[in-house]
């Protein structure tokens, strides 16, 4: 039952009325990602690429929820087919979130199944950090198991950049660990909670258990196929703009019950549709506060 939910399209990655641009896309995870990889750009990777990024473009792209709207910005920039490798200035300007969202919907067109995962990396260059990040998890149908890719890194100039020494199509789970894992270290292996958040420099609570926490429940909220934007929030425990870093036991026993499930190599499907079901909490609500990096916080009603 899990591999067919996870061939469905969710709200957040189906292409819409876009479908057409999928007509002819390859079946192959990996040229997937490396397609998905020529066709984006992290607004942090300007330098990386020699291309100063028009300010618009850092505003709103990545405000942009839906793969149907990441598909019809590109068609406006470029007629090339997705197959076709794209300069800098006709690529979408996204995070690490929207490469694997596109990723994940190109993986369910074409009949792998696919989810996107929340967690932290240690491979962006800063030692003994775990970066916020999103890759991909899709079923692997020769080995019969989940396999963790990142998109972000499918091309090798990338890969060598970050040095990250491993296979993007695989990555090893000891350097993207979910969001699960990274709440039990903390919890139960006295890892320090502020090596866990976004790349300093940062202003605001960018670290430590509290966003931890939220990547927790961004992470459950994925594995149900609920997309968000690493930016929207809810439940009790996520209402304020700025916010302390650590939470009450009462809040961290939430988080424990999901970490619980979260955590392991294996998610137990059925366990983590209930929770997420039964906890007003950690479900997401039809509305939710996007705490937009550029555009500054609102209100925002999402697709059902």
């Amino acid at each position: 039952m899990s591999l067919a939910h996870y061939l469905a399209q969710s709200p957040y990655s189906s292409p819409g009325d876009r479908a057409h641009l999928y007509a002819d896309l390859p079946a192959d995870p990996a040229r997937l990602a490396r397609m998905v990889r020529d066709l984006l750009i992290h607004r942090c990777e300007g330098p990386l690429f020699a291309y100063e990024i028009p300010s618009p473009r850092l505003h709103d792209d990545a405000e942009t929820r839906y793969v149907d709207g990441i598909l019809e910005i590109l068609a406006a920039r470029s007629t090339a087919p997705l197959d076709k490798p794209r300069a800098p200035a006709d690529r979408f300007v996204g995070v690490c979130r929207d490469f694997a969202l596109l990723h994940c919907s190109f993986l369910r067109h074409t009949g792998t199944p696919a989810r996107i995962r929340s967690g932290f990396a240690d491979y962006f260059g800063t030692d003994g950090f775990h970066c916020d990040h999103v890759v991909t998890e899709y079923w692997d149908a020769r080995t019969e198991r989940w396999l963790l890719a990142d998109p972000q890194l499918a091309d090798p100039a990338v890969t060598r950049h970050w040095n990250a020494g491993f296979d993007p199509m695989d990555v090893p789970r000891t350097r993207f660990l979910t969001a699960g894992r990274a709440w039990r270290m903390i919890r139960e292996q006295a890892a320090d909670p502020r090596t866990f958040g976004l790349h300093p420099p940062h202003e605001g609570p960018l670290w430590g258990e509290r966003f931890v926490a939220g990547n927790v429940r961004l992470d459950l909220a994925a594995l149900n196929r609920t997309e968000t934007l690493l930016w929207d929030v809810w439940g009790a425990d996520h209402t304020e703009y700025d916010q302390e870093q650590t939470l009450d036991d009462a809040a961290r026993a939430v988080y424990d019950r999901a970490a619980a499930l979260l955590a392991g190599d294996e998610v137990p499907f059925a366990e983590v549709r209930a929770l997420f079901a039964g906890d007003d909490v950690l479900r997401t609500p039809e509305r939710v506060l996007s705490l937009a990096p550029y555009n500054g916080p609102g209100y925002v009603t999402l697709r059902s």
